[in-house]
């Protein structure tokens, strides 16, 4: 792998690899998309803020904020298998940012028939995507299912469900048990609700415990279909996997496993994803689908870090040195694996590990 590369560049050609050695095929999109289908999706992306101009016929168009609605408009609304992988610009406002950015990302889809092979083998491109940016990182999974069983199952109004959401997601035990009361539940469903909101860590304990709680019959084959999916991953290799309910999103777009990706040194995830087929269903398509992006410009962060050295060697000649006796110590470096920077005696505006002087 060429080290002149930046983190994301590195990151991004070797989960290019990665996808395709599994059968992924590349997916491209223009820039553009008609304004009217992010309009019509607003809740399923991450910032409504989208950026518009009318095109030389007055149409009106959007520099694409999302990769994923562009591919579901594109695909054939049937059942055939689609695996995908892209990697794309969007320009959306970045989290915590309050001007719009372009965005680099790569990810997959899989659309067509999602059963427990594919849930599994998509969270494992997950977890090796979150390996190759890091050694420090943690895979959070989730299930939606366990916990719109429970409100289900409850008659919880669809108003107040979406403000439990919204508290699991904080993981605010208080906020949850306020709204149990608020409610009218009883105090034993309060203390469901109250556990879950906290309940996470390593998945081979913390599943067991999940699965020990008194679900209702739609919250539990949710919960024993992430414990099978966990199971099957451990087939693949060992990860690190944590299980979290605090890990939701927007029931009208997305259902069943829900995950996201962290790694030491950034506070955000760098991957997210999960099972949509309710955004699939919406958009006039049959099947289901899941998938994951990985932000490349969130691993722009670690630059400084990973690239604290510009070059291992600034190589420095005087007046009169031989030329050829420079090459001839680049070349000896360069088979040494090491990067150079050459220039004539003087100032250097990068940073190096070692610095040299060819005399002669």
């Amino acid at each position: 792998m060429n080290a002149s590369l930046l983190p994301a560049e590195r990151v991004s050609l070797t989960l290019r690899g990665l996808y395709q050695s599994f059968g992924y095929t590349r997916y491209r999109v223009g820039k553009f998309e008609e304004y009217d289908l992010y309009a019509r999706n607003r809740n399923f992306l991450s910032d409504d803020r989208i950026l518009t101009f009318s095109d030389i016929n007055g149409q009106v168009m959007a520099l694409k904020p999302d990769v994923t609605l562009s591919i579901i408009k594109n695909t054939r609304g049937d059942d055939r298998m689609r695996k995908v992988w892209y990697t794309e610009n969007v320009y959306r406002v970045p989290r915590g940012g309050d001007s719009f950015q372009e965005i680099r990302q790569t990810g997959l889809e899989c659309i067509g028939t999602v059963d427990l092979y594919t849930m599994g083998e998509v969270l494992m491109l997950a977890a090796r995507s979150l390996e190759t940016i890091a050694e420090e990182y943690v895979l959070e999974v989730s299930h939606m299912g366990i916990l719109t069983g429970l409100l289900e199952a409850r008659r919880v109004p669809p108003a107040l469900a979406g403000e439990i959401l919204v508290a699991f997601g904080e993981k605010n035990p208080h906020a949850v048990r306020e709204l149990c009361r608020q409610g009218g539940m009883s105090d034993e469903a309060e203390a469901l609700f109250s556990a879950l909101c906290v309940m996470g860590g390593p998945a081979e304990e913390t599943l067991p415990q999940l699965l020990a709680l008194p679900l209702p019959a739609a919250g539990r084959a949710a919960a024993e279909e992430l414990a099978a999916v966990c199971r099957l991953l451990k087939t693949f290799g060992s990860f690190r996997v944590e299980a979290d309910l605090s890990v939701t999103n927007d029931t009208d777009y997305y259902n069943g496993i829900l995950f996201r990706g962290f790694v030491d040194g950034i506070a955000a995830p760098v991957l997210s994803g999960g099972r949509y087929d309710h955004l699939l269903n919406r958009m006039g398509k049959s099947g289901a689908a899941i998938g994951f992006a990985v932000y490349l410009s969130e691993l722009e962060r670690l630059i400084d870090r990973e690239g604290e050295y510009e070059a291992d060697t600034l190589l420095l000649y005087g007046d009169g040195c031989d030329p050829a006796a420079v090459a001839e110590r680049v070349k000896e470096l360069a088979a040494e694996g090491k990067t150079v920077r050459v220039q004539p005696k003087g100032k250097a505006e990068i940073r190096c590990r070692e610095t040299e002087e060819v005399t002669g």
